[in-house]
């Protein structure tokens, strides 16, 4: 016996189809419909036809193992026989994030395959497993941030089962989860959502077109279809902390705005699961209050991304200032968002034109409230061409130094440790020819814009664009990458065991900088970086007592420390 429900608040008939046949459903309070079926159960494909309607995917559908366009299947999550009664959760605030897209992290692009590389994250000194999203979303290979049935997983990366096995096995070996959601715009194909009920709204517009519906009418029942997706991940997914894409896109004028909703849910699910459950939240708007209690007037997020040390680090290492990076690149501005989080806290925003920001008191906010990170999926595929950063392997140790010794929670992007070759591109697997070809032109006339010729652009659509950013993993033992990969372990290590490094209080953290070099103490001891690509000697008003670690040359000397080009120390005194 299973029971079909769908809401369709504005029908006059709901069918339920099914292999066999269609059956029309009944209607109940609040727009809702449902229909008993005997024979029915875990397997069974199914759709829904809306006042006469050609048949479509349940707005809830946990599986779609013929894709976004197909039949619906019922999943059965309490068959999985889970063996992680002994997890016991992590509170994600200062642990090591890794993020990673199941497409690319290996050849077969599968969770089961992903899996096989758990031993090599723990060994790393991962602490978190960053998933991109995983719903499903058109053709085989893509980002996922175009998904339209949010509560199935992606069939290619193995379904709904895999996902369940994926996460025991994660938490097996001591590594939590935490699942990137997009809840601010779906993708345009496979996107039937409109034919069941007022899922969006032209009261606000965003870039991908009309809002998804949180303060019109019909909005409670969308606003629940979101908060029941995310509670369910955690409940029947035993997914630890969730990663919000873009919550500045979520338009929202209700008196309790849809993040403080489901953080105050999301803490009455964790009180009763026993275990921490974290939300994670992108955001523009360098606002803290985005992690501020819900009680004191925040939207209660447990974390959020920090793109201004993200922007003041990468300029510092590659030197480029243009687009959103026109307002970062010194040594000043660097320091400001490694001991005050945000750049623009109130100040003037050259790329937006507007004042921007408030700042983050010190006293009220920890270091592990945000992420920090040398690079993600948005900062490598966004660009042009998709490509990694183009810096020495002294240079991505420097990077890597001064994220991991941060105040700040650390987060990888898969490869950077390494500092894989492969680039990390936008593509897309679109069937309609319309829409395939939107997608090229569209990417081709954004960079078209600032300068680049659309020729050079990868086409989205050409298999070899994602065949291209697939991991090399046959990198690792050669050098200089194994060297770097290394580093990255010994550094991670380091913050493992150090207090001074897993202290989050911002006001633990010291800054002083040229041109060319800076300092970074932390507690009893000092990271110093020269940037330069020539010698250069950091003076220190005391010797150090000893060295921890250094990539690259580097020495004491009368005046302070020695250090070859492009390369960073750790030493302690």
């Amino acid at each position: 016996m299973h029971t079909f429900t769908v809401w369709a608040p504005a029908a006059s008939a709901v069918s339920l189809v099914l292999e066999d046949g269609s059956s029309e459903m009944r209607r109940g309070d609040g727009g809702w419909w449902e229909l008993s079926v005997a024979e029915a159960g875990h397997g069974t494909s199914y759709a829904f036809s809306v006042d006469g309607s050609e048949p479509m995917p349940d707005p809830r559908s946990a599986w779609q193992p013929d894709g976004v366009h197909g039949f619906s299947r019922v999943f059965d999550s309490s068959l999985y026989a889970w063996t992680d009664a002994g997890w016991a959760g992590r509170d994600v605030r200062g642990a090591v994030f890794y993020e990673l897209h199941l497409g690319t992290f290996t050849p077969e692009g599968t969770l089961e395959a992903a899996a096989e590389h758990l031993d090599y994250l723990v060994a790393l000194g991962v602490e978190v497993v960053s998933l991109m999203p995983v719903a499903a979303f058109p053709g085989r290979h893509g980002w996922g941030y175009d998904g339209v049935d949010l509560y199935a997983v992606h069939e290619p990366y193995g379904g709904p089962g895999e996902l369940q096995r994926f996460v025991d096995r994660c938490h097996a070996v001591g590594l939590a989860v935490c699942l990137d959601v997009v809840y601010n715009h779906l993708g345009p194909s496979g996107n039937y959502l409109d034919s069941f009920g007022p899922y969006f709204t032209d009261k606000h517009t965003t870039p991908w077109g009309p809002a998804v519906n949180l303060d019109d009418d019909g909005c409670s029942e969308v606003r629940r279809w979101i908060c029941d997706n995310a509670l369910r991940w955690f409940r029947e997914f035993h997914i630890d902390a969730l990663r919000l894409d873009a919550v500045h896109a979520l338009a929202d004028d209700s008196p309790q705005h849809l993040l403080a909703q489901l953080s105050v849910e999301t803490a009455e699910l964790s009180a009763s699961l026993g275990r921490p459950l974290g939300l994670v939240a992108e955001s523009d708007l360098n606002d803290p209050r985005m992690v501020e209690p819900v009680s004191a007037g925040g939207l209660g997020m447990t974390a959020q991304w920090s793109d201004d040390f993200h922007h003041a680090l990468h300029t510092l290492l590659t030197g480029e200032r243009a687009g959103y990076y026109v307002d970062f690149g010194d040594p000043a501005v660097f320091a400001k968002t490694l001991t005050q989080v945000f750049l623009h806290d109130g100040s003037f925003s050259t790329f937006r034109g507007q004042d921007w920001g408030r700042p983050v008191d010190p006293e009220r906010h920890s270091g592990w409230e945000f992420l920090a990170y040398t690079s993600n999926h948005d900062q490598v595929g966004n660009r042009a061409l998709g490509d990694r950063p183009a810096l020495t392997p002294g240079q991505l140790a420097i990077g890597a130094a001064l994220v991991l010794t941060s105040p700040y929670t650390p987060m990888l992007f898969m490869g950077e440790e390494w500092g894989a070759s492969t680039p990390w591109r936008y593509f897309t697997d679109h069937t309609e020819p319309e829409l395939a070809q939107a997608v090229r032109e569209g990417r081709r006339r954004e960079f078209s814009a600032h300068g680049w010729d659309a020729e050079e652009i990868p086409d989205p659509q050409d298999p070899e664009t994602w065949r291209s950013s697939v991991l090399d993993w046959t990198e690792l033992d050669e050098s200089p990458h194994a060297e770097l990969l290394r580093w990255y372990r010994d550094l991670i290590a380091l913050r493992a065991r150090n207090e001074d490094l897993r202290n989050d209080r911002l006001s633990s953290v010291d800054v002083t900088y040229a041109d060319s070099w800076l300092v970074v103490r932390r507690g009893a001891l000092r990271v110093i970086v020269n940037l330069d690509d020539t010698e250069v000697v950091v003076p220190l008003a005391a010797a150090p007592a000893y060295q921890v670690m250094v990539f690259g040359d580097a020495a004491v000397v009368t005046e302070g420390v020695r250090l070859a080009g492009r390369t960073v120390a750790i030493f302690a005194g």
